[in-house]
């Protein structure tokens, strides 16, 4: 399961994770590295929908962005959801508010040597 991302010039695999604020884990979904971005998070909301009952704002990154995905994500999630895209505001590096929740979950995964083939 290994494919070629063309915009970020990468092979291999992409995760979508879903976390909730403290970083636990609440549903993973591992697809190829030419896969949609948003797509895959609309499979791993909708793996997880039961979970999510009282979920008021989503946070994404600005591969997550969009009216579209929005929509889907209401679909999915129910009208009451919104989505926030968290976005950088210079070119210099920043630390990106509610971003480093998902950053220390992969980091935490990634420590167990065992993970390291899916992740």
């Amino acid at each position: 399961m290994y494919g070629y991302d063309g915009g970020q010039k990468v092979k291999g695999r992409k995760r979508h994770i879903v976390v909730d604020s403290q970083g636990l884990v609440i549903g993973m979904l591992v697809s190829e590295a030419n896969g949609s971005e948003r797509l895959g998070a609309i499979v791993v909301l909708h793996e997880v929908k039961d979970q999510l009952r009282e979920l008021k704002v989503i946070w994404v990154d600005q591969g997550y962005c969009g009216e579209n995905f929005a929509h889907a994500v209401q679909q999915v999630c129910g009208d009451q959801v919104r989505v926030e895209v968290i976005e950088r505001t210079s070119k210099e590096f920043e630390t990106l508010p509610k971003r480093w929740i998902v950053e220390r979950t992969f980091g935490w995964l990634n420590r167990f040597r065992r993970l390291s083939c899916i992740l």
